[in-house]
């Protein structure tokens, strides 16, 4: 099973990074056997986004796509997701993500923005043809000390979907 994460942060290693790859892990307990997790800074291949000749770039869509589940992550910008996913995804064709089981995540300075996860990044994936079975993922940059609280009451709901899509 591969686990795929993609960090749309402009700024590698950061707080986005660090949910999504706590959202990872709790997909890893959910799998059964061999598995891999990889994950994906956006920052590192940001200058190569627009460059449809980048093998970099291609490498990393094809990968992501060739996954079993991928975690989504971006801070909120403006009330969306960055730029820099959307311009990754945006590789993509309409179906581009057929069948990938895939988990939206999203941080923000306010809950005000909580409904972006659901409103913008999750319709883009669906359009992708992604299978998002469970309630994307929404994490306050001031909560970020009680992340483990957070998602665990996320996967509460999240773990019964995801591990029947995963047969496991």
């Amino acid at each position: 099973m591969d686990v795929a994460v993609v960090i749309g942060n402009p700024r590698s290693g950061g707080r986005t990074t660090t949910v999504a790859e706590a959202v990872a892990s709790l997909l890893v307990s959910a799998i059964d056997g061999t598995h891999t997790t990889t994950t994906y800074e956006l920052s590192d291949l940001a200058g190569e986004l627009f460059d449809w000749n980048s093998e970099r770039v291609a490498g990393a869509n094809e990968a992501v796509r060739a996954a079993d589940v991928a975690v989504f992550a971006s801070p909120t910008y403006k009330a969306s997701f960055t730029g820099l996913l959307k311009a990754f995804l945006d590789r993509y064709p309409g179906d581009g993500l057929a069948g990938l089981v895939a988990v939206p995540v999203m941080l923000g300075a306010a809950p005000i923005h909580q409904l972006a996860v659901e409103t913008q990044l999750r319709p883009v994936l669906v359009e992708l043809a992604a299978i998002v079975p469970t309630k994307g993922v929404f994490v306050v940059d001031s909560e970020l000390d009680a992340l483990d609280e957070t998602l665990a009451a996320w996967w509460q709901t999240a773990a019964d979907p995801l591990a029947r899509l995963l047969g496991t």
